[in-house]
């Protein structure tokens, strides 16, 4: 058996603090731009297209190193890397706010690129897998109720000290609390590296790694593929929200109320998750994810009135779909390749969320909103089908209770 990282640490404290570190690193990396660019554009002059695709840049650069995060994580644990995410946001937001041009600004960009890919759910969930083994589900399931709060923490903060203080300063003082409280508090929880017990057997120390699951090629292609439309998916709709509702005739004030509404959507359907998901396998956590995104998209296309009832909807299976994200690959291989699948899994994810929103751009001003959506419906078809495929490949696993 592994002995974990954290030590006698009681969770709720461990995934409380990962959890405050969450808040933090979404709201200073994909939910940047939302408040950033505005102030950016009007300060700098530089175009509001290069100022949003920094954000876009430090997803691929999350991307391209995902696949050797999780085999550090694999080897060495979580905390070289939790330690490594804080230096590199540090760097990268304080080098966005102190560069005087734009070149310089993309650059800073790159590095907080590096500390997205050590440092965002994908690294975390591979860690947390690390450190719990089989039982990793309800922690990952717990960490991402506290990611959900990102926009809603961060988005007024940054609104109130760009007001008070400027963008360039309102950088260093998330670069600062990166360093100086993130930081310690990561490395307050996650301790050394998981060591096999000594009483441990041959047997019980390799338990699952040299058998390979039945179809697990297959079952990998499938679950990367349908993992990065979700994401794919999820950020053209994120970036491009406020225009689908207006493009359904809803006036500009009533769309920014209506937005409100998708962070509790995410965070209510991961709590229903969190009460009821040990109770059956992950995949249909999956399942229900891409149903619910599929019928939301398809509210959406059809100009449905109820656009409560669509967010919601549609929300919720975003929101769960994060849960699924960690808590599948997890069950499907077994916790001890876990880390290094994560790693592999996230490099296709993150590279399409780094492109998504400028093609979702591109597509809105070729073809309009409403052939983006349904460009977007077919998409969330496509992974329910794929789902269905990933179930009828592996039923045999999940009947067992693999």
């Amino acid at each position: 058996m592994l002995t974990g990282e954290a030590g006698p640490l009681d969770r709720r404290i461990v995934i409380s603090a990962l959890g405050a570190a969450q808040i933090l690193a979404w709201g200073t990396s994909f939910y940047f731009p939302a408040v950033f660019a505005t102030a950016i554009v009007a300060d700098t002059g530089w175009s509001l297209s290069w100022v949003v695709s920094g954000t876009s840049l430090g997803l691929l650069v999350a991307g391209l190193i995902s696949p050797q995060v999780g085999r550090i994580i694999d080897t060495h644990g979580g905390r070289p890397v939790l330690f490594a995410s804080s230096l590199f946001y540090a760097a990268g937001l304080a080098g966005a706010g102190l560069a005087p041009n734009l070149p310089l600004y993309l650059l800073a960009w790159a590095v907080v690129g590096l500390g997205m890919g050590t440092g965002l759910y994908d690294a975390v969930f591979a860690a947390l897998g690390r450190l719990y083994g089989s039982g990793a589900r309800g922690p990952i399931t717990n960490l991402t109720l506290f990611g959900g709060f990102a926009s809603t923490v961060c988005w007024p903060l940054s609104a109130f000290m760009i007001d008070h203080a400027g963008w360039r300063v309102a950088c260093l003082i998330y670069a600062a609390l990166h360093l100086f409280i993130v930081l310690p508090l990561q490395m307050a929880v996650v301790r050394q590296a998981p060591r096999v017990a000594p009483a441990a057997t041959e047997e019980t120390q390799r338990p699952a790694a040299p058998a390979r699951i039945e179809n697990e090629t297959t079952i990998f292609a499938l679950l990367a593929v349908m993992l990065s439309i979700s994401a794919a998916i999820g950020a053209i709709v994120i970036v491009n929200f406020m225009i689908f509702l207006q493009a359904r005739g809803v006036d500009y004030a009533v769309a920014v109320s209506l937005g409100t509404m998708f962070g509790p959507a995410q965070v209510g359907a991961r709590v229903v998750e969190r009460l009821f998901g040990n109770r059956y396998h992950p995949i249909w956590t999956m399942v229900a994810s891409c149903s619910l995104m599929a019928i939301g998209l398809i509210l959406l296309l059809g100009n449905v009135p109820l656009l409560v009832l669509t967010i919601l909807i549609y929300g919720g299976g975003y929101g769960i779909s994060w849960i699924g994200r960690g808590t599948l690959p997890l069950a499907l291989f077994g916790p001890e390749r876990f880390p290094r699948l994560m790693g592999k899994l996230a490099f296709p994810s993150l590279i399409l969320q780094a492109v998504a929103p400028s093609a979702g751009a591109w597509l809105i001003e070729a073809r309009g909103a409403d052939v983006t959506i349904a460009v977007l419906t077919v998409l969330a078809l496509i992974n329910v089908v794929l789902i269905g495929i990933l179930w009828a490949s592996c039923r045999a696993r999940i009947t067992a209770g693999a």
